[in-house]
C-alpha cells in the first residue's frame, strides 16, 4: 500500500519536485529522495547526468518541464535524451562516438 511521504529535504538541497532534489558539493551531484541518495556522479559527467535525468522521466519520477526549470537545459534537448533512452538504454550514453573519418581520395587506375 502506497505510503504519503512529506516533501522533507536537507538544508543544502534545490528541490526538482516534491519528491526529488539535487544537492552539489565538492564536485559531486547527488540526487536525493527524501532523506536518501539514490544517485551522485561527478559535475562535469555529462554522461551520467543525461542518463540519470533521462531514466527519472521514462519512469514518471519528473517531468521533462522539471528538470529544464531545475538545469537550464532546453525541452528538446531533454527530449532527445529521453528517446535514445528509451531507444537504447543505458549504453546508449555510455558508448564513446562514433566519429567519420575525412574522405580520402586516391587516383583512379
Amino acid at each position: 500500500m502506497p505510503q504519503l511521504q512529506l516533501p522533507i529535504f536537507p538544508a543544502d538541497v534545490s528541490p526538482i519536485n516534491k519528491q526529488i532534489a539535487v544537492s552539489c558539493e565538492s564536485g559531486k551531484v547527488v540526487y536525493v529522495y527524501g532523506l536518501l541518495p539514490v544517485f551522485q556522479h561527478e559535475r562535469e559527467d555529462l554522461a551520467s547526468f543525461r542518463l540519470f535525468s533521462s531514466q527519472m522521466i521514462a519512469n514518471g519520477s519528473v517531468r521533462h518541464s522539471e528538470i529544464t526549470r531545475t538545469y537550464g537545459v532546453p525541452l528538446a534537448t531533454m527530449k532527445r535524451y529521453v528517446k535514445l533512452y528509451r531507444q537504447k538504454g543505458a549504453p546508449g550514453f555510455l558508448a564513446p562516438r562514433r566519429r567519420r573519418s575525412a574522405v580520402v581520395l586516391t587516383p583512379e587506375d
